[in-house]
């Protein structure tokens, strides 16, 4: 089932917010790291989370899922010898390969990496120059995946971008405190998505290692540091409840449980990008440069905000994603009667009471954008037809499953039905 069809339906009642994947993605490196045994509680099996899995398990690590797909257990016995070669399918995870890329030169003689979908072509050309830099074989089709790689990361200094993804300057700080002497990652314009780099950062030290930073850009790690195993359950992900918060504000009634109120996530800033639009503002402004993942949700969002006008500004890098997300939820929204305007780095959009529907949509195979237009079906005059509908199961296996307990009305699609 790839293609359904989803009639206006108000949403209604209680959601237990699914585990974090950022955070997820985290506790299984760290505890694949750690020289002990470690136990990660309430994971959920989406395509991200197992290519991370079967990532560290390439790399030393034993793995031992316990309990259903949609709510496990994973015990882990972490390794730090040497393998003398890996094969990691990253899949359409990006975590997966720009943490990983870093680890694998630490823990393989030779590793290769392959993934599907736009992550083929995603940029690496950070690593690139840190290997060049550090004298790592390296090879790639034009620079597009697969990798391989082979040779080892030295200590020492390191200059990188933080404009790019925040994901790289992570795969650094999961693998260089494996190293005998100390190293600082230097950030030479400025760090966006500091969120993400928290919860690096706090993960890190739940398993025993120490970084210091001077404001974010930047970072000092000691070497020769070990990873300690702990026990570590996963606490919901407010990327993923930020879909239902949204729901909330446009006319549904959707509660949704099993949120940290002092979560570090960056993606918990919907809470407050919801309440901009509480008083008689015409104009809104939202800077997406530290939540880029929040910009399709919020742009149905923006979309259903009638009589004002909002600018999401700063987000540029979603060109880069899964999909170019600003083009993708641009042209999907004006299909269902949005007034969108697209820019080069960001979107206007000027809010309307209702969208007509009555138009087939593209996923464009990306997650965000699958379940962004799920919610604006709800807001709807008329029907949408949603091709790719099963792009959720990169992050969020069962939300159909969840949209359609809350009363959201969905069925299978044929041509000619």
């Amino acid at each position: 089932m790839e293609t359904i069809k989803i009639k206006p339906a108000t949403l209604s009642g209680k959601i237990t917010v699914p585990p974090s994947k950022s955070m997820s993605h985290r506790a299984v490196i760290c505890a694949g790291l750690s020289d002990g045994e470690s136990t990660i509680e309430h994971v959920i099996l989406s395509e991200d989370i197992k290519a991370t899995i079967e990532g560290m398990r390439q790399l030393g690590a034993t793995i031992q899922i316990i309990g259903s797909e949609y709510d496990c257990t994973l015990n882990i016995k972490g390794s730090t010898k040497m393998v003398s070669e890996a094969f990691i399918d990253c899949r359409e995870s990006g975590s997966t390969l720009r943490f990983l890329i870093p680890v694998g030169l630490m823990l393989s003689k030779r590793c290769t990496f392959t993934g599907s979908g736009k992550l083929v072509e995603r940029p690496l050309n950070v690593f690139y120059e840190i290997f060049e830099k550090d004298g790592v074989h390296y090879k790639t089709d034009d620079g597009k995946l697969p990798l391989e790689s082979s040779g080892v990361l030295k200590g020492g200094h390191y200059n990188m971008t933080g404009t790019v993804s925040s994901q790289f300057v992570s795969g650094l700080l999961f693998s260089l405190p494996l190293l005998e002497s100390d190293s600082t990652i230097e950030i030479t314009d400025k760090m966006e998505s500091k969120g993400y780099i928290d919860l690096t950062l706090s993960m890190l030290e739940n398993f025993g290692v120490h970084v210091e930073h001077d404001d974010y850009m930047r970072f000092h790690i000691k070497g020769n540091s070990k990873y300690e195993p702990s026990d570590y359950r996963v606490e919901g992900d407010y990327s993923q409840a930020a879909f239902f918060i949204v729901a909330r504000e446009v006319g549904n009634h959707v509660e949704c449980l099993g949120l940290n109120e002092d979560s570090l996530q960056g993606d918990k800033e919907i809470t407050r990008i919801v309440r901009m639009y509480d008083n008689s503002a015409r104009e809104v402004t939202i800077d997406a440069s530290q939540i880029p993942d929040l910009v399709p949700v919020m742009a149905v969002l923006a979309s259903l905000k009638d009589g004002v006008t909002t600018s999401i500004v700063n987000a540029g890098r979603l060109r880069i994603k899964e999909s170019d997300r600003l083009k993708a939820i641009s042209t999907e929204l004006k299909k269902i009667g949005a007034d969108v305007c697209e820019k080069e780095d960001g979107l206007v959009i000027r809010g309307r009471k209702t969208l007509k529907g009555n138009a087939m949509v593209n996923s464009w195979n990306d997650h965000r954008i699958a379940m962004s237009l799920a919610i604006a079906a709800t807001r709807c005059e008329k029907e949408i037809i949603l091709d790719g509908c099963m792009a959720v199961t990169k992050s969020y296996p069962h939300f159909w499953d969840d949209y359609k307990q809350l009363g959201g009305d969905t069925s299978e699609f044929n041509d000619g039905q």
